[in-house]
């Protein structure tokens, strides 16, 4: 599945407010090495090495697309820089002290039994700290499921999308910390977003959760996927004067190892 850095930052003031809200929670003081779990183009991940310049930030990212894009930004804030890797492949090393992963781990099946070998390998002292949307049963996904599970596009797109199987919730991800020996926090936020233009929420998932279906479906197919799934977007989420309200749940969670 290829990304694209340009769609996926395009409402980049609401994709970029958890992540702050995320890492506001770590209080790590002076770490070693942090690293960016799906870094996607890299733009927050550079936040971090500003944050702590004398560390060695890494982002991670399967991506070719995202980290041709974060590699402008190598260097930047002290010791930035990317590595190309499936998450499910990552271990921390013995220097890694601070962990963030931001909307992303829900594209990786089995996250939190690696989220469990990750918390128990990091050494004391670390921070770990997670966001993931809680959002799969809001009409933009239940919607694009449900089309996607019709007759007309079941055949090419039967298993293409998962669900709410995709995450836990706040106290799943809470429970897994303090299992692990880590002072943690949970919790979640709904942001009422305001989104401008016509198909205003059609034009965000196409910057992440339809990306799936696009890449399944030749370029006709995913255009008539897409008149479809607008039409019923339209109707879930009424254009205003003031913009397309679109409420997106977010799940938070991050912890310290206990000395």
């Amino acid at each position: 599945m290829e990304w694209d850095p340009a769609k996926y930052v395009q409402f980049g003031d609401y994709r970029d407010r958890p992540f702050f809200d995320l890492t506001g929670r770590v209080h790590a003081d002076r770490p070693v090495q942090v690293v960016d779990l799906g870094c996607g183009p890299g733009n927050l991940t550079a936040t971090l090495a500003e944050r702590w310049p004398s560390a060695d930030v890494v982002g991670v990212d399967s991506s070719a697309e995202m980290l041709a894009k974060a590699a402008a930004l190598t260097g930047a804030g002290g010791g930035l820089r990317f590595e190309q890797a499936d998450i499910a492949g990552w271990k921390p090393s013995t220097e890694t002290d601070v962990v963030v992963s931001n909307a992303a781990l829900q594209w990786v099946p089995g996250h939190q039994e690696m989220m469990r070998a990750w918390l128990d390998a990091l050494r004391p002292g670390a921070w770990f700290a997670l966001q993931v949307p809680g959002n799969f049963s809001a009409p933009s996904h239940a919607l694009m499921r449900g089309l996607a599970a019709s007759a007309t596009w079941e055949p090419q797109l039967g298993g293409v999308l998962r669900g709410g199987e995709s995450v836990g919730e706040p106290a799943d991800y809470l429970r897994i910390l303090l299992d692990a020996g880590y002072a943690a926090d949970a919790w979640e936020t709904t942001y009422q977003q305001v989104l401008p233009g016509r198909d205003a929420v059609l034009e965000w998932v196409r910057g992440t959760a339809l990306r799936p279906v696009l890449a399944a479906l030749s370029a006709p197919d995913a255009a008539g996927f897409e008149a479809e799934y607008a039409a019923a977007l339209r109707e879930a989420y009424p254009q205003t004067g003031h913009g397309t309200v679109y409420p997106f749940r977010r799940i938070f969670a991050v912890g310290r190892k206990n000395p």
